[in-house]
């Protein structure tokens, strides 16, 4: 839905929060937006800033390692009242992954980095796209089409050939 690239800084956070906002259906009470995260504070701040906190459950899992292994796992509720054993970042961890088995420019110790970081955030962007819109999940469908945003798979001919207004 959103992505941000740079350190982990309230600045970055608040840029894919703000991407966030654009994109999805304002949260109500009863639709509330649910969101977890590791312990980063940031996403806290963020939420806070651009959502009722009725309208939002946002908890945190903050994984304790030793020796690179995670003994443990702390849940912990920060907004609302999401239910301690959905609290989980596997999703996004799991997206990560392929992300970095996927692009190149993401593969550790690779020598096709990226020198400037608006080719890096396109590079995210093209993928994305791809994933959500182009790439069939069970055969039949995508993400973008499972969640309702099209009715049909996009086909490259259709993204090459297709003028979009940047603003």
């Amino acid at each position: 839905m959103a992505s941000a690239v740079g350190k982990h800084t309230q600045e970055t956070c608040d840029h894919m929060m703000d991407q966030l906002y654009e994109r999805i259906a304002l949260p109500y009470p009863d639709e509330k937006l649910v969101i977890y995260s590791d312990g980063n504070n940031q996403y806290e701040e963020a939420l806070n800033d651009l959502y009722a906190s009725p309208c939002v459950n946002y908890g945190q899992i903050i994984k304790i390692r030793k020796q690179g292994n995670v003994i443990e796992k702390l849940k912990r509720i920060v907004i609302g009242s999401p239910d301690l054993s959905e609290i989980e970042t596997t999703d996004i961890e799991n997206s990560n992954g392929i992300f970095r088995e996927r692009i190149g420019r993401l593969v550790r110790k690779t020598k096709c980095f990226s020198k400037l970081k608006c080719r890096l955030e396109a590079a995210l962007a093209v993928f994305q796209f791809y994933w959500n819109f182009m790439k069939e999940m069970d055969g039949k469908s995508t993400p973008g089409m499972v969640e309702g945003i099209i009715d049909r798979r996009i086909t490259w001919s259709v993204f090459f050939h297709t003028i979009i207004k940047y603003d």
